[in-house]
């Protein structure tokens, strides 16, 4: 199968949108939705004739959900994990580390409720979900076995890590939950965070300053 993957850094503080998308079948998922990321991604989507089956929300912080409801008003469903029910249906509790702090939060509702090791059949694949909480208590991260992709929202940058000064944030949960969900992944497997550059699992495992395996 031949698939496409294109990234879209939005938002207030550009985060990391990413489109993959089936050629083959013409499906497409959207992984993680800051604000006016739609305006980017839409016209992708007719130009390429791809339809979108599915929004994958690595977590619910502000920069992350910023366009979900908008998309899900379309009629697109929605995935999230439910230790972050609070900042999807709730997102006014995070006004007080919003950037900038007048912006509009919109609250969405998760359809799909996945969990550490559920499996979600899209795009012809079977995406396998791994809990990875310490950044904020619901991130998780989507992997794509086959494609040797895992998507991991603010879990783990390129030399880097989440931040843990946040509320609901804690770094002995965050180191706990990389070296065991994301540095147990194949080590070619393309680690894509939710802000800045890709990196790999066998360089983060080997270089990493902030979490060492």
């Amino acid at each position: 199968m031949s698939f496409d993957l294109k990234i879209f850094p939005a938002g207030y503080i550009q985060t990391n949108a990413f489109l993959l998308s089936n050629l083959d079948t013409k499906e497409s998922v959207l992984i993680d939705a800051p604000h006016f990321v739609w305006d980017e991604v839409e016209p992708v989507l007719k130009e390429s004739g791809c339809v979108l089956k599915a929004l994958f929300l690595t977590h619910g912080h502000y920069d992350h959900i910023g366009d979900a409801a908008r998309i899900q008003k379309m009629g697109y469903p929605v995935y999230g994990h439910k230790d972050d029910k609070i900042f999807y249906e709730t997102p006014e509790v995070m006004r007080s580390y919003s950037y900038p702090p007048d912006m509009i939060l919109e609250a969405v509702t998760i359809e799909h409720w996945v969990d550490q090791d559920d499996v979600v059949e899209i795009l012809g694949e079977s995406v396998q979900i791994r809990h990875v909480p310490g950044h904020c208590p619901g991130n998780i991260l989507f992997y794509f076995k086959n494609l040797k992709a895992a998507f991991v929202g603010d879990a783990l940058f390129a030399g880097s890590i989440g931040r843990t000064d946040l509320p609901r944030g804690d770094f002995p949960t965050l180191e706990k939950s990389i070296k065991e969900q994301i540095y147990t992944l194949d080590p070619e497997t393309v680690v894509y965070p939710g802000h800045g550059s890709e990196t790999t699992v066998g360089q983060e495992r080997a270089t990493n300053p902030f979490v060492q395996a």
